[in-house]
């Protein structure tokens, strides 16, 4: 098997369209069907059902996706370990970081790696943490830098960098706003606005409230922690909201429990062959670790 018929396979298989496959891979449809065609000659066996304008595996191409994946992890493990031994920190780096930590936690870090680095490349790809946490975990992303996972895969690293405080906030003019000490409970009789149900950040709220034996009243959701503030803001509910977005336009409320932290941090794969570019920004990220994160759990996964 060929790697450009499985880098085809693969796109079409995630894209699920072989036009979208084609522009991903920046080819012709009709050359992505030839090297679809071949590898399915190659393994006499078909991979997708054609049914109108959907493409979906057939049973031979579940059975080789995972398998298509970590050949072209090995064949680019191989490329970098090559690459290595010539001790010269370039190339492309392929960066995955939520949007939070994109503008308000790594732009200073990244001025002075690009400045020391000058000869890499790098490809920032802005993602919500989880689906980043996935791209890692498959292989299609050499780093990620997002929030942690409470319980990462074991075939991951993950190493807080930051350590987020998480504020309850209202509007100036929310009832909220007037009263002292509150109760979580106190906090339920009124609508919140927080991020989506999927996320990190609201699976770590969710289990605080739970923990307590409440249910979290949310009116609204978005992964966008801007769109939140604004939200918030204009006072469609409370929120929580890392301390760094807590200014000028919101209140913050006084609450009778403990802080509410998140991890932020990097994630690699433990199996993966970094890139000397890679492993220049782990220094980098490492230079950079708060005291709090380094007396946090460290190294989980």
């Amino acid at each position: 098997m060929d790697t450009q018929s499985l880098q085809a396979f693969l796109a079409v298989a995630e894209s699920g369209s072989f036009s979208r496959a084609a522009e991903q891979l920046h080819l012709t449809q009709p050359a992505v069907s030839k090297r679809i065609a071949a590898l399915e000659n190659q393994i006499d066996a078909r991979l997708f059902d054609r049914i109108g304008r959907r493409v979906g595996l057939t049973e031979a191409g579940r059975v080789l996706l995972p398998r298509a994946r970590q050949i072209l992890v090995m064949v680019d493990d191989s490329r970098r370990a090559l690459s290595n031994l010539e001790g010269s920190v370039a190339g492309s780096l392929t960066l995955a970081t939520s949007h939070h930590i994109g503008l308000h936690r790594l732009p200073p870090l990244l001025r002075r790696y690009t400045r020391e680095h000058p000869e890499v490349r790098l490809d920032l790809h802005f993602l919500d943490s989880e689906e980043a946490y996935q791209g890692v975990l498959d292989g299609a992303l050499e780093m990620a830098v997002v929030t942690l996972a409470p319980h990462p895969d074991p075939q991951l690293l993950a190493v807080p960098v930051w350590i987020d405080r998480l504020c309850f906030v209202c509007a100036p003019d929310h009832p909220l706003a007037r009263r002292g000490p509150l109760a979580l409970a106190e906090l339920c009789a009124f609508d919140a606005v927080l991020p989506g149900p999927l996320t990190f950040t609201r699976g770590l709220i969710e289990s605080r409230f739970a923990a307590a034996g409440l249910r979290l009243p949310v009116a609204l959701s978005t992964n966008y922690l801007e769109t939140l503030k604004m939200m918030t803001a204009i006072g469609l509910g409370w929120s929580l909201l890392p301390e760094r977005l807590v200014a000028g336009e919101l209140h913050e409320l006084a609450i009778d429990h403990p802080p509410i932290h998140r991890p932020l941090g990097y994630l690699v794969h433990r199996s993966r062959t970094l890139s000397n570019a890679a492993r220049a920004m782990l220094e980098a990220l490492e230079a950079a670790r708060e005291p709090a994160a380094k007396t946090s759990p460290g190294e989980v996964g």
